[in-house]
């Protein structure tokens, strides 16, 4: 997933999510009471709790409709977000890796 990518799909203003989350990530991987196996499901859950804020936050839903766009947008944005910090991570850790 390169910048181009995710400036097709992630809405501009979410893109700062992936470095928050990808730092999110280190901090739960460095915890000791956080299984790695639980570490993308965390960062997909506040993926989509923080594109949730941002939905709601530049437009109050009204009516179901607006309701149900607000949902979907938020799981969407979120969860390429996470996925964004996840792939992020692992180029990270590739790069690291000799030759």
């Amino acid at each position: 997933m390169d910048l181009e990518l995710c400036k097709k799909f992630i809405q501009p203003e979410l893109l700062a999510l992936v470095p928050a989350l990808n730092f999110l990530g280190t901090l739960l991987k460095r915890s000791a009471s956080v299984p790695d196996k639980n570490i993308p499901l965390l960062l997909g859950c506040a993926g989509v709790l923080l594109s949730a804020v941002w939905v709601v936050g530049q437009n109050t839903p009204r009516g179901l409709s607006q309701v149900l766009t607000a949902v979907f947008t938020s799981l969407v944005q979120g969860l390429l977000c996470a996925s964004g910090s996840v792939y992020l991570h692992q180029l990270m850790k590739q790069r690291k890796k000799p030759s």
